[in-house]
């Protein structure tokens, strides 16, 4: 590919593996040949993983990790050299989700998402980065949302984190310029994953409530994980910056640059009440 990021022979690391878009990425990766060191909290989703990407011909290695845990994250760079000799792209892609309005959210839930969300890819990026300036052609990529473009009612946390990881991705860009680093910053929209589904409701909510509301938010997840992953490798391949994930991620972002004010009175008409 002319000028485009060669990914055989590579190694990539990726958090989040266990499931839904990481595994997804995992998969892509694989089938252009890139070896992969694979982390989750979730063991037996990292192992279902791994067994998927069995029969792919590339070296996988499957490792426990919290992105929460200091020591953990910090430790995990000599793994990764000591079972692969490099590693050339890191995706942070782990992540969780917290409904609620800010007066219903617990300060330590707020943070609990923080901690994952944003300090967690901090952390890596920081644990990473000098592996990855190592290597003659590398790429950090980091996993947003669409909601780190637009911010939803009810997505206080999880926005707020997005809207991070989107500022940090872009200023460490800058730094990056010229060196054989680059920085690629992604935006999903509807995807279909569980993070609906294992998203932490606030202390005191109405189970009913949540439930009601699960629901309706599940119904605007509709790409299969799979198509998300390979826009994500392609975007990757071809050195983007930035890569929006759907129709969804596309329109919106579109609304935001031509109502970056007053975009919210539009999306809400097509939210469930």
């Amino acid at each position: 590919m002319a000028n485009g990021m060669m990914l055989r022979g590579r190694t990539a690391v990726i958090t989040g593996a266990g499931s839904g878009i990481g595994r997804a990425i995992a998969t892509s990766l694989a089938q252009r040949g890139c070896h992969l060191a694979l982390a989750d909290i979730n063991e037996c989703g990292l192992a279902e993983t791994v067994s998927l990407l069995s029969a792919s011909g590339v070296r996988v290695t499957p490792h426990t990790l919290d992105v929460a845990d200091r020591a953990m994250v910090a430790a995990f760079p000599t793994t990764v050299l000591a079972e692969h000799g490099a590693a050339d792209l890191l995706v942070n892609n782990a992540g969780v989700a917290l409904g609620g309005t800010f007066d219903l959210v617990s300060e330590e839930d707020f943070d609990w998402l923080f901690n994952i969300n944003f300090h967690g890819l901090v952390r890596m990026t920081r644990a990473f980065l000098p592996l990855l300036r190592a290597s003659t052609d590398a790429r950090l990529v980091n996993i947003s949302s669409i909601f780190g473009i637009v911010a939803p009612a009810e997505q206080v946390a999880y926005s707020a984190s997005k809207f991070a990881v989107r500022g940090f991705s872009e200023a460490l860009r800058h730094e990056l310029d010229g060196s054989t680093v680059g920085v690629t910053v992604v935006h999903p929209g509807g995807v279909r994953t569980n993070i609906s589904e294992r998203a932490r409701a606030p202390q005191g909510a109405d189970d009913a409530d949540v439930a009601r509301r699960r629901a309706a938010f599940a119904k605007f997840l509709r790409m299969p994980p799979s198509k998300a992953g390979e826009i994500i490798v392609r975007g990757v391949e071809q050195r983007k910056k930035r890569v929006l994930v759907g129709s969804d991620a596309v329109g919106l972002s579109l609304l935001a640059r031509l109502a970056p004010v007053s975009y919210w009175s539009v999306m809400a008409r097509g939210l469930p009440t």
